[in-house]
């Protein structure tokens, strides 16, 4: 029997007001409960900001609790950086972002970054910058010739309206097109990050090697410390964090002569646990039994196939369709190799649960071609835009092969290393796997999810999509209502 709440301690829940408060000031007011009796109102009433910046220089800053900082929430809107860019100020995990999306919004021209390493190079940045007009001109052409192809292969529906049918052409127009767009576009993202994590990722960007990533760091900075002046107070540069990621360009990246003429997305299963079963087994009877984890693999691995299903089953049968997967699906991982391109790999990065490195970018893996741009004949032009990025890539390479980065397409491939657990494939097979998703991620994600439930079928039995690819091996019979 439950036993009542004593009257005189009623729960209580509420909000700390960020308008009367400083988010340094409500950090202090959470962190002093540790060692304070009061509550966590009376505590605010008593913390001013010079206090706040005491406590935090302190405590934070000078003995190192660093987690009181991550109650100091920090909204950050970051308009007009490269895609390329975006993609670091994104390389961290614990942080949310929205971005303004190349396959809803037509990008106009001229809508990219010029690299600071070429400012002392005249010839070379007229280079880039011819080229990536070049490549804004052939987006232009092309979304203006799968806008005349979709309307003859998509006719208007009835009762649809003129504004919603060119909104529904255009999506799928955009969808293919932005495949020929620079990582030198220009984008804007929301980020929504804890004083924490955006002194750690502001410490990143200072110590980039591309001059724009670290003057985001510098605006970063500057404009957190406006919000949070104590808990980013030394977010600077890290000589370890300089070092390591910028060994490939001290070393002097090989700008590749020669480049893969086959395209789309190839994948690789490198590494899997042969015990997986048993380990996610033992986990469960881990949870249900009073044994140690050791006797629980011991009892695990005794089982029987049919018997590790009937007890996998017995959790996971009733799991709905926006259910995630047990906790205990962390301990089963897998390495993947994917070479997708860099449109696909900028939508697989948001997945930030899995642990992923990506080699540098250059041509020599080849490009992927949309499916629209085929049917629509425009091959052509397409490959026009994929030689001039390439021919613009080698140039801007002999001066500078940082700056040469941003000339790649969004079309060009990408070689990237992935580990995640089971629980994160669920999530993200699940996601990336509907015919909603786009095609140039939607086709490694299948290939991944094809490979796995190969070498586990019973692990992946309880997987619910939106759609089945042909080769699934299970009923969807299986799933109880």
């Amino acid at each position: 029997m439950t036993r009542p709440q004593a009257t005189d301690h009623p729960p209580r829940i509420y909000p700390l007001d960020a308008h009367s408060l400083t988010e340094e000031e409500i950090a202090v007011a959470f962190a002093m409960t540790s060692r304070r009796p009061e509550p966590f109102d009376e505590i605010a009433e008593q913390v001013s900001q010079e206090k706040a910046a005491d406590f935090h220089e302190r405590w934070v800053l000078g003995y190192g609790h660093a987690s009181v900082a991550e109650h100091a929430i920090v909204h950050l809107a970051v308009e007009n950086i490269s895609r390329l860019a975006c993609d670091a100020l994104e390389d961290n995990r614990l942080a949310s972002y929205t971005e303004k999306s190349s396959r809803y919004q037509v990008m106009p021209q001229d809508y990219f970054h010029i690299p600071l390493e070429l400012e002392r190079h005249t010839f070379i940045r007229k280079q880039f910058v011819s080229t990536a007009q070049q490549l804004f001109e052939i987006y232009e052409e092309l979304l203006n010739r799968c806008m005349e192809y979709l309307r003859g292969a998509f006719p208007q529906r009835e009762r649809e309206r003129d504004g919603a049918y060119a909104l529904r052409l255009r999506r799928m127009a955009t969808d293919s097109c932005r495949s020929v767009l620079p990582a030198a576009t220009l984008t804007n993202v929301g980020v929504t990050a804890n004083a924490r994590v955006l002194e750690h990722a502001i410490s990143k960007l200072l110590s980039s090697a591309l001059l724009e990533e670290r003057h985001i760091g510098e605006q970063l900075r500057d404009q957190g410390r406006l919000i949070t002046p104590t808990l980013i107070k030394y977010a600077n540069r890290n000589d370890f964090l300089e070092t390591s990621q910028n060994r490939e360009w001290q070393l002097g990246l090989p700008l590749p002569t020669t480049t893969d003429s086959s395209s789309g997305a190839k994948v690789r299963l490198v590494h899997f646990d042969p015990d997986a079963e048993a380990k996610l087994a033992a986990a469960l009877l881990f949870r249900m039994e009073s044994c140690d984890y050791e006797t629980a693999l011991i009892q695990a691995r005794e089982m029987s196939e049919e018997e590790q299903s009937v007890l996998i089953d017995s959790l996971m049968e009733n799991m709905g369709d926006h259910d995630a997967a047990l906790r205990e699906f962390e301990l089963v991982n897998y390495t993947f190799e994917f070479v997708m391109d860099y449109g696909a790999y900028r939508e697989f990065k948001r997945h930030r649960m899995q642990s992923y490195f990506p080699q540098a970018f250059t041509p020599a893996l080849g490009f992927k071609t949309p499916q629209l741009v085929e049917a629509a004949g425009l091959m052509a032009a397409y490959e026009r835009a994929m030689s001039v990025s390439e021919e613009g890539f080698h140039r801007v390479g002999q001066e500078s092969p940082l700056a040469a980065q941003y000339l790649l397409t969004h079309g060009h491939n990408r070689r990237v290393l992935s580990q995640m657990n089971l629980r994160e494939c669920y999530h993200l097979f699940k996601l990336r796997s509907s015919r909603e998703a786009h095609e140039s991620i939607r086709e490694p994600i299948l290939e991944a999810m094809r490979l796995a439930t190969q070498v586990h079928p019973l692990l992946f039995r309880w997987l619910r999509l939106r759609n089945y690819p042909d080769w699934w091996p299970f009923s969807q019979q299986d799933f109880h209502a």
